[in-house]
């Protein structure tokens, strides 16, 4: 969330904010009328704290004295202070809810070179790497591809489970683990910190992670429990740092997430749909970093490399592309998409590329300081990068690597987790 001494003082840019995401400017006038009346309050409620304080020792004044019709009058006065500091106190206490849920509704402040625009057609791209395939013959998409090899069964998935659920089948499921072991060591020999962590979070660690009252719609809640199932390892990695104090040596702290992830995916309605590109489960390893404020958008610029270099290692065509303020995420400055190309020639999105700047680190309390028994001098940075979602990786490896009889070569850097060049036939195609 954004400090609420930044919103008082800067009213103006976050309204200008909120105006470039296509929301409405208001919540930053009602978190001023609500701010204003609450420290108001708080110099009453001082106030009258500090004049109970000084009846009493008026009180033990004059009975010392022998005054007790003074005494009397003071004393009556005490008795009416608890009552008025009570009602205040409730009152304090209803205003920092309603702060409270203000702020959660105001999302972080774009960078300055973040184009404005209101939806995905706003987007620019930036750089594109590699020539896309022409083939020389007529292409296939990757679930017809997978379906003919015998390596997925979307059916009986969508019986066991409904649809957008998937059964990987033999030298899918190894390619899967391959993605998976090929990002991890990539990863690690950058120094990164491998983490799988839980699955499942409480509303409250959730919540300080990700816009929960719009990520509702993603992520599924389990029933008659505090927990959430995790969308994206992104969630538990920075939780994990919750109310922690950091050392400044220690920073910037660099992990890898690997984790399933599960979504809803409702709202996809007029997307892209097909096999693996939206699933309700899938698994993905995800780059996470803290890192001081002065240090994030170099940051953000290493965690964009490797992701773009492991692309490149794969030999997979991608461009790169700055999302405008309509169409980025609640909690962060500036994102970057990667979108690789595929068989029907578009480019779609595998991964993304955020600076949360210190938005996401002040909803989790994570702070840090340059010595032990000192002050934290502040909020550290968070960022996350998507690294690769094996789903969409492999969906793009199927499109990009298929050959005329329907079989998948398996890119060089994988074949030795995969123990084979070649995903081959295993039932005849079906001629048309």
């Amino acid at each position: 969330m954004l400090d609420p001494k930044f919103i008082r003082e800067h009213a103006k840019e976050v309204k200008e904010s909120l105006k470039k995401r296509g929301l409405d400017v208001s919540l930053a006038d009602d978190f001023l009328k609500q701010d204003e009346r609450y420290r108001k309050l708080k110099e009453e409620l001082d106030s009258l704290r500090h004049r109970r304080n000084v009846i009493s020792e008026e009180i033990n004044r004059l009975k010392k004295e022998k005054k007790e019709s003074e005494a009397s009058k003071k004393i009556a006065e005490a008795k009416s202070i608890p009552d008025k500091i009570r009602a205040i106190e409730q009152e304090i206490e209803q205003l920092e809810t309603k702060i409270h849920d203000i702020l959660f509704k105001i999302p972080n402040l774009p960078a300055k070179d973040t184009p404005i625009g209101k939806s995905s057609e706003d987007n620019k791209v930036i750089r594109k790497w590699g020539k896309p395939i022409k083939f020389k013959f007529k292409a296939k998409d990757h679930l017809e591809l997978a379906k003919n090899l015998d390596i997925i069964d979307d059916e009986k998935a969508a019986e066991v489970s409904g649809n957008g659920f998937f059964y990987l089948k033999e030298e899918l499921a190894i390619l899967d683990y391959a993605i998976q072991k090929f990002a991890i060591d990539f990863l690690r020999k950058k120094g990164y910190k491998l983490i799988e962590p839980p699955f499942m979070m409480h509303k409250k660690a959730m919540e300080g992670a990700v816009n929960l009252a719009g990520f509702n719609e993603m992520v599924y809640k389990i029933q008659d429990e505090d927990l959430y199932l995790i969308g994206t390892a992104e969630h538990a990695l920075a939780a994990m740092m919750a109310n922690e104090t950091i050392l400044e040596k220690e920073l910037p702290l660099k992990f890898i997430g690997i984790s399933s992830c599960f979504r809803k995916e409702v709202g996809s309605h007029g997307k892209y749909t097909k096999g693996l590109f939206r699933m309700h489960q899938f698994n993905k390893v995800e780059q996470f970093i803290f890192c001081k404020p002065e240090n994030s958008w170099k940051m953000f610029d290493e965690l964009q490399k490797n992701t773009e270099d492991m692309f490149k290692a794969l030999k997979i065509p991608f461009r790169t592309v700055v999302l405008c303020t309509g169409d980025m995420g609640f909690m962060v400055a500036k994102t970057y998409d990667v979108e690789c190309h595929m068989a029907d020639g578009d480019y779609r999105e595998v991964g993304s590329n955020s600076n949360c700047t210190d938005f996401q680190a002040r909803r989790l309390n994570i702070k840090y300081k340059e010595k032990e028994g000192q002050a934290p001098k502040g909020f550290v940075h968070t960022l996350n990068n998507t690294g690769l979602a094996t789903s969409r990786v492999m969906m793009v490896i199927l499109e990009n690597y298929q050959q005329k009889d329907g079989s998948i070569k398996i890119p060089n850097v994988l074949q030795k987790y995969c123990g084979f060049k070649i995903i081959k036939s295993l039932k005849p195609i079906k001629k048309k």
